[in-house]
């Protein structure tokens, strides 16, 4: 029944303005407005972004931390970190709508932002293809249901051209750290992982049973990956450089320490597909510099 009037929402905009507005958010809850938001509060960087490429940005009351592209967003007030949400500031901002993220932001206050009668959709893409679905999503509670619709088929037509080009490449054992201290990365079920996946690599951790498990040397250097993967601002502190000193490591030995432009992989908006491409291009890279026997 929910995925039924959430397909008469985008099939029938006459029947979705007489009903209301109805999606489905990315854990199946039923977002129901009498129509699209006014007044809303991103708390993801990656929720800001889809707003602002929807065209949607007027409707911005306040953003969560981090929130700072496009350059735009920065001006926004803040209401906490993924955290801690300052209850408070969001109430007295009177949202008609927050976007949230699912696994980062703190289930509890999202809770009590509903007991307050706050509509939440909550944003969790774990594969590529969920982006998509988020902006058209949104697009329908944004009032911005064409561009939503057109920014979607764009995000998948590049999404499938990625996967042709990828689809035979050789494959590659990655250790993909998201974090340096503690270490820590993403099992096979994070967005990065069908990442790497699609670019021809293979997470040598996709077993473990956390989406972003905490590890120690020993496990990494056990699992010797071929290429070592990290994001990192141009001229900031090198995140994998406690790794550089480790001669036996494969990914050292070869020169496969890598660094990717920061967010691009990690925020889940239409400019994942920029870091999906420098991705594969690293990956053909390390390919590139495989012994010849």
């Amino acid at each position: 029944m929910r995925l039924l009037l959430f397909l008469l929402t985008l099939i029938f905009p006459g029947w979705a303005m007489a009903e209301g507005v109805i999606v489905l958010d990315d854990t199946g809850r039923e977002i129901r407005l009498e129509q699209p938001a006014e007044r809303v509060i991103a708390l993801a960087p990656h929720l800001t972004e889809l707003v602002f490429e929807l065209g949607a940005e007027h409707r911005l009351v306040a953003v969560g931390a981090h929130s700072d592209y496009p350059a735009a967003a920065s001006a926004l007030p803040q209401v906490g970190s993924a955290q801690r949400l300052d209850i408070e500031s969001i109430l007295a901002q009177s949202p008609d709508l927050v976007l949230a993220w699912d696994s980062g932001n703190v289930q509890r206050a999202l809770r009590q932002l509903e007991s307050h009668g706050i509509p939440v959709y909550r944003s969790e893409p774990r594969r590529l293809e969920q982006v998509a679905d988020n902006l058209r999503a949104l697009g329908v509670l944004l009032g911005r249901r064409d561009s939503g619709q057109q920014l979607a088929a764009a995000f998948e037509e590049e999404l499938g051209r990625l996967g042709r080009i990828y689809a035979d490449r050789a494959p590659v054992a990655v250790f993909y750290q998201i974090w340096d201290q503690p270490v820590m990365t993403v099992n096979g079920e994070h967005l990065i992982s069908e990442a790497l996946q699609l670019c021809g690599g293979r997470n040598v951790f996709a077993d473990l049973p956390r989406l972003t498990p905490r590890l120690d040397a020993e496990a990494v250097l056990e699992r010797d990956p071929e290429v070592m993967l990290a994001s990192a601002e141009p001229g900031g502190a090198d995140p994998l450089a406690r790794w550089r000193g480790h001669t036996g490591l494969t990914a050292t030995e070869r020169g496969n320490l890598l660094l990717l432009p920061p967010d691009l992989l990690v925020r889940p908006s239409s400019r994942v597909l920029q870091g999906v491409a420098a991705l594969c291009e690293a990956l053909h890279q390390a390919r590139l510099r495989r012994p010849v026997h």
